[in-house]
């Protein structure tokens, strides 16, 4: 790789500084080009002035331009679903640096920089493609970028009654559900906030939705596994006029009126995995699988 996008949003300490200076460093001297996210070199400035000349960028329309052979993220999967709405359909493989968390998708941890900027350089690594969903509705509706890496999910607002979410399959009506929301997951969101509500791990290269719904008033109401290749539409309803939907980070407020379909997005997003990385090594390294002492 010759030419890295570096994508952050904050520096919470000197430490954190220290990490990210070293990491900019370690790269200018293995011959690559950097370009920084722009508000993202104002919060390295604030610690030093020593990266002020560095290449920026900030707008999908610069990406275009530049046409970089990779992106390093530094944060949590939060991070890498916020640069995913400026990378957009361009084929620009991913490698998240773990600052957060738990890291699913960020799962590079810091201790592992030098080694990971070696294997970029000497293109020691994989690049898997991960499928995204796409909504489309009757009423404006994220519209900017209307696709998402893990989820798109529908949920109550402003009251604590159930709403009633209408769902179909390439409209065969598939359920009614009473319940507090409902999830449309991809296979890289299942380890997520689907998980959470009892949903399925899903293999990231599998061709599949997961429709979860958040706590049902059914207890025989479970979460569904689909072929990807099923259209997907939801109408809600219930005694609040707006409800809340959420596509990854993004959030907007809908009525009765929105009718939205949910189907596999035309393109995918591109992630680097390095020498020794797996799913189900993530999957034991986050989840703590098979690290019983009875094992």
């Amino acid at each position: 790789m010759t030419k890295v996008i570096i994508y952050g949003h904050q520096i919470k300490d000197a430490a954190d500084f220290e990490f990210v200076a070293s990491l900019l460093d370690s790269a200018t001297e293995n011959g690559i080009i950097l370009y920084v996210f722009r508000p993202f070199l104002k919060e390295i400035n604030k610690f030093s002035d020593r990266f002020c000349d560095h290449l920026t960028f900030e707008y999908h329309k610069e990406l275009c331009e530049i046409q970089p052979d990779g992106a390093i993220t530094l944060g949590g999967d939060g991070t890498i679903l916020k640069i995913i709405t400026l990378i957009k359909n361009l084929p620009i493989p991913i490698l998240g640096i773990n600052l957060g968390r738990l890291g699913f998708l960020a799962n590079v941890e810091k201790k592992f920089i030098k080694k990971a900027i070696t294997q970029l350089v000497k293109k020691d690594y994989s690049i898997f493609s991960r499928s995204i969903l796409g909504i489309s509705c009757n009423l404006p509706l994220f519209s900017s970028f209307p696709y998402a890496l893990n989820d798109f999910t529908l949920n109550k607002r402003d009251t604590s009654s159930m709403i009633t979410i209408h769902t179909y399959v390439d409209d065969i009506l598939l359920n009614s559900y009473w319940a507090d929301g409902i999830i449309v997951s991809t296979p890289t969101g299942s380890t997520g906030y689907s998980l959470s509500c009892g949903g399925p791990i899903i293999f990231p290269d599998s061709n599949n939705f997961v429709i979860t719904p958040v706590a049902p008033h059914n207890l025989n109401v479970r979460p569904i596994v689909i072929p990807d290749t099923k259209k997907i539409t939801l109408k809600v309803e219930g005694r609040s006029d707006s409800f809340m939907c959420t596509l990854d980070s993004r959030y907007e407020t809908i009525t009765s009126e929105h009718r939205i379909e949910i189907t596999k997005g035309a393109f995918q997003i591109q992630f680097i995995y390095l020498k020794g990385q797996s799913f189900m090594k993530t999957l034991s390294e986050k989840l703590l699988w098979g690290l019983d002492k009875r094992n």
